[in-house]
Order: structure tokens, then C-alpha cells, then sequence
């Protein structure tokens, strides 16, 4: 079994935000993941927001679809009940895994072992946590600095405010807290303005790039450096267990091979 799919069956998946409704019903990360598929590696709040938008336009399309192929019965052909009972093969298989997982046990010194011996893998650059408000002229991006500029010490809370009554409005094509990143997971322009920012500071200027003009907020600013034991824990613990299954999977395999009337046809 190959590790993304072990590593899937790990995680706990919610689906409980909404990004688009079509005829009432709502259009969520579960729609949305299908479509991510052909994207590994990348997470759909990393996207630009053409391709965000893109990649939902899809979705409510998809959700579409779906419910014409209701409307025509498609669940009663049998091409579908065939598919279905493949499925539930499938089905199967990885409810049986997610059960194996659950019986694998990764101890502290397993954990501590695996960190001390790749620790170069844990290297975590420089990082921003930062706030943003995207418009679509200089003007408006130059009148927000200017109601920044009258806060004083209130700045953040200010900032947060002027987020939601631009997007309340619709004056902001896009706005928000964007968690920590790396320089190189933001298009350069925004990267360079947001990291010559200190802690607790705003750009004076407009912060132009591909989308519109931005505001920028820095809330926190992380220095590089090696992650500590703590921080990394689970994630090590999770690559063990992954690792730990996929060897365990495969002397289950071969056991169960030997035992059964296997022939090969060429």
C-alpha cells in the first residue's frame, strides 16, 4: 500500500467549511478534494485566488452534474451497481488498514531515535505570521494605511476590523489571517514587503503584485532553526506508525501467499 494512502487514513478530515452554495446545497473541502488531487502536495488555501476560484467554479459544477445523473437513474444501471461492488472491494481493503493502524504502537524512545538520527530534516526557515487586505486599486489600498495610521496602538485590532467591513462590503477582493509561512510559499512582492516587516508593524506603502494591492500586517515573526522534539512529535510518531504498516502489511502478504493456490498467467 503506498504511504499517501496510509498517511490519508490517518488523518482526521472536516468538512465543515462552506465555500460556495448551489441550489442549497453547500459546496465544502469534500467537494473540493477531487479536485485537489491533480494538485499533490499543495494545499487549496496556498492557491492563488484566480485558481481558488477556478478550482471551486469546478466544484459547483461537479455538484451539478452529480445531481443530474440522480435525476437519470444512473444508480440503477448496472454499469453503477458493477462499479459498486469494485468499490466495495476497495472499501473494504482500507477499513481493514485503518484497523491494523490502530493496533500499531510507537514508543518515546522510537520517537526520540528517529529525531536525534534526522534532525537535519527538521530545519524550519524563517517564518511570518501575517494578516492581509487585497483591493483592487492603490487608492483604496493607501486609504486603509491612512485609517491605520490613526489607531496608533490600537493597530491590530483596528486592522482586523477594517478587514471584515471590507469584505462585508465587498471593497476587498480577499483578506485575512494567513498563518505562519515561509518566504517562499507567498509570490515574491508580497514575501519581500511581509519579511522586512518587525513584529507588530503594517506596510506604509501599497504592496502590489499579480492579484490587486495589498495591506500587510505582521503579527509574529519566527526566526530559522532546528524544531524542537515537542513540536515535531506527532509528526514523527505518524511516519513511524506509516512505516511500521507498510512493513507489516507486507509480511501479511507474503504469509497469506504462501498459504494460498496462486497461479500466473503469462
Amino acid at each position: 500500500m503506498g504511504s499517501m494512502v496510509a498517511f490519508a487514513l490517518l488523518q482526521g478530515v472536516s468538512f465543515a467549511k462552506d465555500y460556495a452554495k448551489v441550489n442549497g446545497k453547500s459546496i465544502t473541502e469534500k467537494d473540493i478534494a477531487p479536485l485537489m488531487r491533480s494538485l499533490p502536495g499543495v494545499a487549496f488555501e496556498q492557491l492563488p485566488e484566480d485558481a481558488k476560484t477556478q478550482i471551486i467554479n469546478q466544484a459547483v459544477e461537479r455538484k451539478l452534474l452529480i445531481e443530474q445523473a440522480k435525476k437519470d437513474k444512473i444508480q440503477s444501471s448496472k454499469e453503477y451497481k458493477d462499479a459498486l461492488v469494485a468499490m466495495e472491494e476497495e472499501l473494504t481493503l482500507e477499513v481493514w488498514t485503518r484497523k491494523q493502524i490502530e493496533k500499531i504502537k510507537v514508543t518515546d524512545s522510537e520517537i526520540t531515535q528517529f529525531y536525534n538520527q534526522n534532525k537535519t530534516k527538521f530545519v524550519q526557515p524563517e517564518m511570518v505570521k501575517a494578516s492581509h487586505i487585497l483591493v483592487a486599486s492603490e487608492n483604496d489600498a493607501k486609504a486603509i494605511i491612512a485609517e491605520l495610521k490613526k489607531a496608533g496602538k490600537n493597530t491590530s485590532a483596528r486592522f482586523n476590523e477594517i478587514i471584515r467591513e471590507k469584505m462585508q462590503n465587498g471593497s476587498a477582493k480577499d483578506g485575512g489571517n494567513l498563518g505562519y509561512f515561509a518566504k517562499n510559499q507567498m509570490v515574491p512582492e508580497f514575501a519581500n514587503a511581509a519579511f522586512k516587516l518587525n513584529k507588530g508593524t503594517y506596510t506604509a506603502t501599497p504592496v502590489k503584485t499579480q492579484f490587486g494591492y495589498h495591506v500587510i500586517y505582521v503579527e509574529d515573526k519566527r526566526s530559522s532553526g532546528t524544531l524542537s522534539l515537542n513540536d515535531i512529535k506527532g509528526q514523527i510518531e505518524q511516519n513511524l506508525k506509516i512505516k511500521k504498516l507498510q512493513e507489516n502489511i507486507k509480511k501479511e502478504g507474503e504469509s497469506l501467499r504462501k498459504k494460498a493456490k496462486v497461479e500466473i498467467f503469462k
